[in-house]
């Protein structure tokens, strides 16, 4: 993925055929949402049900070429909803089908996308709004019991998340090395060498100790959505997770270091945002010895991976620089701090009262 794919141009007009066509649904409104590698619009059709908003998902070229994973990844968002977690679900086409493959000319060739209308969840991104110690608790606990959920799911495509070249996951951290050099000399390039360094010394041996599971992959402050919540005090509570394009089997820890290192871009006091995060983690999956000390370097990694991704997919998507740059205009200096301070120092804010800093194993 991290090379170049195809990522679809769709015009209004040509969204609007599409859903007409597919879905029988007349048109009043569409609007571009921000993507990294796909298209998403937000379409509004009154004669439809749900009060008429959805969002339509058109998968790059690339990703549509995996229809059993995509379909693995649609019926997840449902089974999550089954289960009490506010997840998208897929509105059926007029055949009854929740996806189609639809050959679409871009203006450069006709090439195959996987489309999908998803369900539209009320709220606004987290990103947005000022967000508690209890708000971060309710995301670490949101995040934990999604990858619980997730590995109680069955489907016979199960085989198709064990991803083993997709560069996004914290399993395949080494596979970055070869596009570090898209950082074009910035200083922090040093830094990233060092954490994948770091990765392959103190991570790896701990892996055979992580357990298992199926994670969401992208839990971030641009896909979790929040409504105000009037019994809270003024506080907000979760109504929507999005996005799952990048599940792929892995460890409960990646989601958690995923979880801690998005919801810090935004935040005043960044080191802070891993103690009540991983408290909430820890009510519904406390971690091992071996999670616990290899936290602070997966959170680490994972900064790394956005800003040297962030910066490989924009040399091809110079369009896109807003969205795929979301990391780097904090990312860098918050990378900077959390090397800077090490890994003692970070543990004692985020495993303070009486845990203890992380033991290495």
């Amino acid at each position: 993925m991290a090379g170049r794919v195809s990522k679809p141009h769709l015009s209004e007009d040509q969204v609007s055929q599409v859903v007409q066509r597919l879905y029988g649904l007349e048109v009043s409104t569409v609007r571009p949402l921000p993507s990294y590698y796909d298209q998403n619009f937000y379409v509004d059709a009154p004669n439809g049900s749900g009060g008429g908003e959805y969002l339509l998902k058109v998968l790059n070229s690339a990703n549509s070429q995996n229809i059993n994973l995509v379909d693995v990844q649609t019926k997840a968002m449902l089974f999550l909803l089954q289960h009490g977690i506010p997840a998208q679900t897929a509105v059926p086409t007029t055949a009854g089908d929740l996806m189609a493959l639809e050959e679409i000319d871009c203006g450069y060739g006709r090439q195959k996308y996987v489309v999908r209308l998803l369900t539209f969840l009320p709220g606004t991104t987290i990103s947005k709004v000022p967000v508690s110690p209890q708000m971060l608790y309710e995301v670490g606990k949101m995040a934990a019991r999604i990858d619980t959920v997730l590995l109680k799911m069955d489907h016979p495509h199960l085989s198709t998340l064990q991803r083993d070249t997709f560069i996004w996951s914290l399993s395949n951290v080494p596979l970055l090395e070869d596009y570090v050099c898209a950082m074009d000399g910035d200083p922090i390039q040093e830094v990233v060498k060092a954490v994948l360094k770091e990765f392959n010394t103190c991570v790896l041996p701990n892996r055979p100790a992580f357990r298992k599971c199926i994670n969401h992959g992208d839990i971030n402050d641009l896909n979790i959505l929040v409504v105000p919540d009037k019994d809270s005090g003024g506080d907000h509570r979760i109504s929507g997770i999005l996005d799952f394009a990048d599940m792929s089997n892995g460890y409960y820890v990646h989601e958690l270091a995923i979880c801690i290192m998005y919801m810090m871009i935004e935040h005043p006091d960044p080191v802070a945002v891993g103690r009540p995060i991983r408290d909430g983690w820890e009510s519904v999956v406390p971690l091992n010895g071996a999670e616990r000390s290899c936290l602070y370097l997966l959170v680490l990694c994972r900064f790394c991976q956005s800003l040297v991704l962030g910066r490989h997919a924009l040399k091809h998507q110079p369009e896109n620089k807003e969205y795929l740059m979301t990391t780097a205009r904090r990312g860098k200096k918050i990378l900077r701090q959390l090397w800077d301070l090490g890994k003692t120092e970070v543990e004692r804010v985020w495993f303070q009262n009486g845990q203890g800093t992380a033991e290495s194993v």
